[in-house]
């Protein structure tokens, strides 16, 4: 296959573009600056992508946006972290529409943010939408896959957990606390964390690219979610170092404010990947303390 992929040179699609190689496709990237030799240049913000050069791609698959917890939820971050996903989008997809030949399959980024804070509550791909801002973005980012939908391309809107790596995401940003035995618990410790490894999302995608039947929201989690606490446990756990050092929320809100910790780092999701393993996909790690042995095996 001939695949683009935009948002190729972070986490997720860094570790997707080396599968996809390595599996013998083609890949296409869609950069913002700097286009080398094949890839394909953009301008989401000033809605300048060339349809011709979508030409004859066999699928795309979209992931990028202002990262969603770095900085302090102010009212000019906000607009950025949803513009970046929905304006992109809305451009990706119209270019898609219009290319000749247009491409079979659009994978397009979302988060399980849709399902906002549902405490001990299980959801899948059935679940209604929560409430909030992250709710509301991935709404927004969902829907702006509208034109490509209208143009017959099959549309999987992936939402996806917390990303486990040591290259990067929350795990690499834990680890040198935990390392030291400073790490802990966020807040109660109560709320569930929907996590997937670096492994299985990759996996996921490509799944999700070759197998026809998927459409929609497609859940990319574990089939176990945990505690925060639970999580901690277990990684201070594997590290052989105590998790004693809690991180209260008046703390951690002086620092990020209180709604992005109030609706990322202290909100519970515990989501299920009903529509993956419904459609036969095989986990490669499916319960935490494996997952978290393997990646920290291979980042010593």
């Amino acid at each position: 296959m001939r695949i683009a992929v935009t948002g190729s040179h972070g986490l997720i699609g860094a570790a997707l573009v080396a599968e996809l190689a390595r599996q013998g496709h083609e890949v296409v990237a869609v950069v913002r600056s700097s286009a080398g030799p094949g890839d394909i240049a953009w301008d989401p913000q000033a809605g300048q992508l060339d349809a011709t050069a979508l030409a004859g791609v066999d699928a795309a698959v979209h992931l990028g946006g202002q990262p969603i917890a770095e900085k302090r939820w102010t009212a000019d971050q906000k607009r950025r972290i949803l513009e970046s996903r929905v304006a992109s989008t809305d451009l990706l997809s119209r270019r898609l529409a219009e290319a000749q030949p247009r491409p079979s399959v659009l994978i397009s980024g979302s988060a399980i943010g849709y399902y906002g804070d549902r405490g001990d509550d299980v959801v899948d791909e059935r679940s209604p939408a929560g409430a909030g801002f992250l709710s509301e973005v991935c709404q927004r980012w969902e829907e702006a896959t509208a034109p490509a939908e209208a143009a017959g391309i099959r549309v999987v809107h992936i939402r996806t957990g917390i990303v486990l790596s040591a290259d990067g995401g929350a795990l690499k940003k834990q680890l040198p606390l935990f390392r030291v035995g400073m790490g802990g618990r966020l807040g109660t410790g109560e709320q569930y964390q929907s996590w997937i490894s670096i492994h299985d999302e990759v996996g996921g995608i490509i799944h999700a690219l070759q197998n026809e039947s998927l459409s929609g929201a497609l859940n990319l989690t574990a089939p176990n979610p945990v505690t925060n606490a639970q999580f901690t446990k277990t990684l201070g756990s594997v590290l052989g170092r105590p998790t004693l050092v809690a991180a209260p929320k008046f703390g951690l809100s002086a620092v990020l404010g209180h709604e992005l910790v109030t609706e990322v780092l202290l909100a519970g999701q515990r989501v299920m990947p009903r529509k993956l393993l419904d459609s036969g996909y095989k986990f490669a790690f499916s319960e935490l303390e494996p997952a978290l042995r393997q990646l920290l095996e291979k980042a010593a």
